[in-house]
This record gives structure tokens, sequence and C-alpha cells, in this order.
């Protein structure tokens, strides 16, 4: 008797069903620049177009992380897309590039067309908020390999800067300021913490409970996508000019923020200098950990950091207002090493 591949847990129909179903998606995020269809073998994308003197493209990747799982027990899947295309946008920007396209890498043990396509609906909303084209990706059936009803995902992100407006830090000098950006909440960092704090079954009375200080329910707060800042920080750097710019992700303010200071130059933050967001003071109180600790897990409601001489402060603020963007000054560089909570 003959074993077939749907046998061993692999059915084909279903991963063409899955393309069929997610198409208007992908397609939505296309612009001229995108080369022939979904269902190539590559992804094409023209930069003819692009008139810069020294071209460089700027490559980031990330996932979603331990985050799924919160999708998973709500069963809502049209957000976690937005947080993979966040992840990698918010990364590649901060050297000045602009995103060109983003490829997405979807994982599970048994295929269903409508979860994938939902997925995707999600992705494809990042990349319409940071102006770029999904041009393909990956969706593999692993029977098996996931329990039922789970996946993983991940993707990549594609930009280009030209090379003498690359952003890198290098002029930053004691005396400058940081400037920071609200974040929509935790982002897509330090679930393994907040799955500790909240738990992650279904039904938990924790997460369904309605909090009077979130003003929602904990799951729908802990499943807030990733705020895409490509615009807000694309149109910024148009007008004003930016020393450095941090996304703050896995490892906080700690481990983030000195990634962009030259040697010898470190950072005073003023905690108290904008307001943070209820969710981090229930995980502060539940935790018992101390404010570095804190700083050095979650984005503790800041989601980017820009670092200006003092003289761009007032532009920079204005610009980042105009954008939609909560913006706070929230510390300065001082000559020493890392960051210190003040």
């Amino acid at each position: 008797m003959a074993i077939s591949y749907k046998d061993s847990g692999v059915d084909v129909e279903r991963g063409y069903k899955a393309v069929e179903l997610m198409k208007k998606h992908v397609q939505s995020t296309f612009d001229k620049n995108v080369l022939g269809d979904i269902g190539s073998f590559g992804g094409f994308y023209s930069i003819a177009g692009e008139k810069m003197q020294e071209p460089v493209l700027v490559a980031g990747t990330d996932g979603v992380g331990t985050k799924l799982r919160y999708a998973f027990v709500a069963d809502k899947h049209n957000t976690v897309g937005i947080d993979a295309v966040a992840m990698c946008v918010n990364d590649i920007v901060c050297q000045g590039a602009r995103p060109l396209f983003f490829l997405d890498y979807f994982a599970t043990g048994k295929l269903s067309p409508e979860t994938v396509a939902t997925v995707v609906s999600g992705v494809a909303e990042g990349c319409r908020q940071s102006g770029c084209a999904l041009i393909g990706g990956e969706t593999a059936e692993m029977p098996g390999f996931y329990p039922d009803g789970e996946y993983d995902m991940a993707g990549f992100a594609v930009g280009i800067v030209d090379k003498k407006d690359v952003i890198n830090g290098k002029e930053i000098k004691e005396g400058d300021v940081l400037i920071g950006i609200a974040s929509s909440g935790v982002h897509s960092n330090g679930y393994s913490l907040v799955r500790k704090l909240f738990g992650d079954y279904k039904n938990s009375p924790e997460l369904e409970r309605f909090d009077d200080r979130l003003k929602d329910k904990v799951l729908n707060v802990l499943l807030t996508p990733t705020k895409i800042y490509v615009k807000s920080v694309l149109s910024l750097i148009s007008k004003v000019k930016v020393k450095g710019i941090a996304h703050i992700t896995g490892g906080g303010f700690i481990e983030n923020i000195p990634r962009i200071f030259p040697e010898g130059i470190g950072c005073e933050i003023k905690t108290d200098s904008y307001p943070l967001p209820a969710i981090f003071e229930i995980m502060k109180e539940k935790s018992g950990l101390e404010n570095r600790q804190l700083y050095n897990t979650f984005n503790m409601g800041i989601g980017m950091v820009f670092c200006v001489s003092p003289e761009n402060v007032d532009k920079t603020i204005e610009s980042l207002t105009e954008s939609g963007e909560k913006a706070y000054v929230i510390g300065k560089t001082v000559k020493g090493k890392g960051v210190e909570l003040k």
C-alpha cells in the first residue's frame, strides 16, 4: 500500500488555498517597483528609479517571539503580522534607510489556510504602514513539529539609503539631547517574563479580567501590536540633523541606547520625564523588580530614542508631534559609558 505525502500530514491543497486567500493582502502592498506576482521562486523589486549617489541596502530580520502565545490564547491572528514587520522596519530606519520590501516566513504543524491568510493580512497592514511592499514569503507545513493550532513566524526587510545620509552615531558628543517617542505598549519583547507574570493559558482569569488602569482586558493590551515609526522617522530626518536613533527592543534602554554612542559616551535618563504607561506599572508591581532590571527588559513606554544637538530639540519635537507621535526630552549624553537612570 502506497504512503502519500498527505498521509504524512502535509496537504499541498491546503497550501494552494492559503496562497489564494492571502493574495489580495499581498497585492495591496505592491508599488510600481514590484516586478512579477506572488508565486514566483523569488521576489523582484526594481531600484532603477532611486536617485542616489551611492545607494546602500540595509537589511533587518526578526520574529514575533513568545508574544505569539497570546495570539493562540485569544485566537486572534490579525495583529502579530504587524509585529513581525515592525520589528524589522523599525530597526533599519534607525540607519536612515527607507524600507523597500519585506518577506515573511510562517511555519506550522497543520496548515489552516484561513489562519495563515489572517496572519498575512497583518503582515500586509504592517507593510502599508511602513510604505514597503510584501514581495514574497514562505509557508511551511511541518507535521508533528508544532502543537495543533500553533505556529511560528518571522521575516526580514530591506531598505535603501544614500551612503552620505547613513545615520551611524559617529557625531554624537557630550551634551547632546535624547528625545523619546511613546510606544504602543509592550511591543514584542520581554514576553517570556510577561507570560510568567500573567500566565498564558486560555480562559485565564488574570488575562480576561478588565483592568481599570488599563481601561481594557489585560489580554487585549498584551496583544497590542508594535508601533511602526517609519514614516515619522523619515519625515523627521528629512528636516532635522539626527545624529543617532535607537529602537528600544529586547534589552530595553540599558542595552539599546548605548549601541548608537561612540567610544567614551554614555547617557543619563530621567525616568520621570514622561508618563509611564499603566501596563508597566502593573508589571513592576507584580514582578517586584528594581528599575534597572525593568529598563533592561522592557521598552517602559518609549519605543524609539533620537539623539540631536541642543539647538535641534524644538524642531525635532515639532516634527514628531506633527507626525502624531508623543515626544519627550528624556535625557542627555555624558562622558562615560552605558546608561544611568535618574
